[in-house]
Formats: structure tokens, sequence, C-alpha cells
């Protein structure tokens, strides 16, 4: 049976981008498989499926994925991880899902921060 997902990002820093996930954003558990190699286990998953939108108005083309981060507190996040050094490209906003902003990491990865506006585990 599945036990969980497994997400991947592709950069032109890898070793930046693994530190990065480990000293900037504090995953600190992980498993070295080799050659600086880090998979790192994450607190905890979910997923969805958005509807695709070819012209781009509310979503993405067809076959794309997309990887984010979430937490409880959006402001005290993006402020702890400010202080860690992390630079946001934009203000928080009300996405109707819940609060949402964007960071970097290094090798030009862009990714989302969000906190739901939907309680987990409700369905």
């Amino acid at each position: 049976m599945i036990k969980g997902v497994h997400t991947m990002f592709y950069s032109s820093e890898p070793e930046a981008l693994r530190a990065f996930l480990r000293d900037k954003l504090g995953f600190a558990s992980y498993t070295d498989v080799g050659e600086g190699w880090l998979i790192f286990d994450l607190p905890e998953a979910d997923m969805g499926v958005h509807p695709s939108d070819e012209c781009g108005g509310h979503g993405l083309p067809a076959g794309t994925h997309d990887v984010s981060f979430y937490c409880d507190d959006l402001r005290a996040t993006v402020a702890e991880l400010e202080g860690r050094g992390v630079e946001f490209d934009g203000d928080v906003v009300d996405a109707g899902f819940g609060l949402m902003t964007h960071f970097r990491m290094p090798g030009g990865v862009r990714v989302m921060l969000y906190q739901p506006h939907y309680r987990k585990g409700v369905g």
C-alpha cells in the first residue's frame, strides 16, 4: 500500500538547496544516501488536485506539478524565516484557500508558503 508522498526539487544549485532546506527551513531529520544527497523526513504531508487552466487564469497547464509548504501561523513563520535569512518576494495575501506568500530557494526554485483556511483531516 502507498505509505506517503515523495517530492523533488530540481535545482542548478543542489548542494546549496539541500543546505537551505536543512539550515534555513529547519528540516533537520534526513537520510544521507551518499555523496551528500539528502532525503528529508517531513513532518506531515497532504495532496490536492486543482483543475488545469491552459490560459493561466486560476491554475496551471495540465500535467504541471507544484510543491508548497504550509504552517499554522503564516505571519509568525515568515518573521522566523526572515530571521534565518529567507527572502520573500511578495506580501502575505488572502488567496481564498488561505493566506499565502512566496519565497525563493537556491537554484531559482520559487515556492509558496501558506496558512490554510481549511481544517486538515475533516471530511
